[in-house]
């Protein structure tokens, strides 16, 4: 087995303080300017980056904000739905519930404030 490697998140926004704010909100990280950090030390980095290009496409990758593990049918799904009215509060943006469909637990997906998708897991 190999080295164990830690990682970095990088997001391409416009705002990178205002973009990293947002997520050190969303996810009870400290926030250090263009960039929040797990305050435990086990979670990854994430970095901002300001770019002069707007969101074009869908991401290819994506942050799953994990707040109903463990919970299932309609007692995952208050769950999720009262962390996405948060982080709503916070500028982020709802939309769409997936719900359970027998091989995946529901899950909603969302946007940051830089349109970025991510989903409440």
């Amino acid at each position: 087995m190999g080295t164990v490697r830690q990682i970095q998140v990088t997001f391409d926004c416009a705002e990178p303080e205002r973009v990293a704010r947002f997520w050190a909100e969303a996810l009870g990280y400290e926030h250090r300017g263009d960039a929040c950090a797990d305050p435990s030390g086990v979670g990854p980095r994430l970095y901002f980056q300001r770019v002069p290009e707007g969101k074009v496409v869908k991401n290819r990758v994506h942050v799953d904000v994990r707040v109903g593990t463990g919970l299932v049918g309609a007692e995952r799904v208050e769950a999720l739905e009262a962390e996405c009215a948060r982080l709503v509060a916070l500028g982020a943006k709802r939309v769409r519930l997936l719900p359970a469909d027998g091989v995946n637990e529901s899950c909603l997906v969302m946007r940051d404030i830089e349109g970025n998708e991510f989903c409440l897991d």
